[in-house]
């Protein structure tokens, strides 16, 4: 008569041993190298602890209305300028370029587009006409704008920024025309959460009396030195020639606000997330191998062990 298998079902066997063994002491050994060495292995091969991370944002960026102009109308030094700030326009004297009949007219248009339609601003277009005398030429100009910038996805970032124009030709111009964007710089990471408002003070102090506080070098130098700023990228600007005689030079600003990738400091969860995905995978590695270096040892009797069937399989 011919049997066939109808139900089957493993049977159990316990391998048992006293405490002070070699069985034991090789059972501890294995299992400090299964769940250890994943550890190390993890470790060793750099990255296990995530130190940065990036995120994607675009900020919300508010023109401040805050503008301080220099223009060089001779190679010899002589300059015009103009400014939003009242202590600095009585500073200069007879350098200062703003008829009183025309400041209207004259001063910033300022326009602030949302492209795609998310609440945020997307575009700044700034342009600026600069009555000139009729001898006077423009030979560089150096331009500076107050911005508000916030990033609001992970930590609470407000701050105060500026944009700085320079350009500068050997050749009298009539026009500048620049289109770039106002990019983040960033020296440190963010922290993950909370409010980081340590740079939301003015760039330009326009309360200061003082000539020193409207000085360039030291608005750049000063600003330079934060570990976090905006930076006006522009690569090709245009200058063009051929100013008539009485027309004002005239300066046109496209300024875009870019989507900015952000280096921030991940928090404890987020860690121990990504060490744990790491540490699991190597792990699993490692109790197959040594789950079938105990089989073979145990089951051929390599070290001496009691075995104990609990289970057997029973033909039906």
């Amino acid at each position: 008569m011919a049997f066939y298998d109808v139900y089957s079902h493993p049977a159990l066997v316990r391998y048992k041993t006293s405490v002070c063994t070699k069985a034991t002491l090789f059972l501890v050994v294995v299992l400090c190298l299964t769940y250890i060495s994943p550890l190390l292995v993890a470790y060793r091969s750099h990255g296990f602890w995530i130190k940065r991370s990036t995120y994607e944002e675009q900020p919300v960026v508010r023109f401040q209305y805050q503008t301080l102009l220099v223009a060089a109308t001779s190679t010899r030094g002589d300059h015009v300028a103009w400014s939003t700030f009242p202590h600095l326009n009585n500073m200069l004297g007879a350098n200062l370029r703003i008829p009183s009949v025309s400041v209207r007219t004259l001063a910033p248009h300022v326009r602030e587009d949302d492209q795609n339609q998310d609440g945020k601003a997307d575009l700044l277009v700034f342009q600026l006409q600069l009555p000139l005398k009729p001898e006077e030429q423009v030979y560089s100009v150096q331009l500076l704008l107050t911005f508000s910038y916030k990033l609001l996805r992970m930590s609470t970032v407000v701050m105060q920024s500026l944009a700085y124009l320079q350009h500068s030709s050997p050749v009298p111009g009539a026009r500048l025309s620049v289109s770039g964007e106002l990019r983040l710089l960033q020296r440190a990471p963010l922290p993950h959460r909370g409010l980081h408002d340590v740079y939301n003070v003015s760039v330009i102090d326009g309360s200061s009396p003082f000539a020193s506080a409207y000085d360039l070098d030291n608005i750049i130098k000063s600003y330079q030195e934060r570990n976090l700023s905006t930076v006006l990228s522009c690569p090709m600007p245009v200058w063009t020639v051929g100013r008539a005689a009485g027309s004002p030079f005239q300066l046109n600003a496209e300024i875009r606000y870019p989507m900015e990738v952000i280096s921030y400091r991940p928090g404890f969860w987020e860690t121990i997330k990504f060490a744990w995905i790491q540490y699991v995978s190597v792990l699993l590695v490692f109790l197959w191998v040594f789950e079938r270096v105990q089989r073979f040892v145990f089951q051929n009797q390599v070290l001496a062990t009691v075995p104990v069937p609990v289970g057997k399989a029973h033909l039906s």
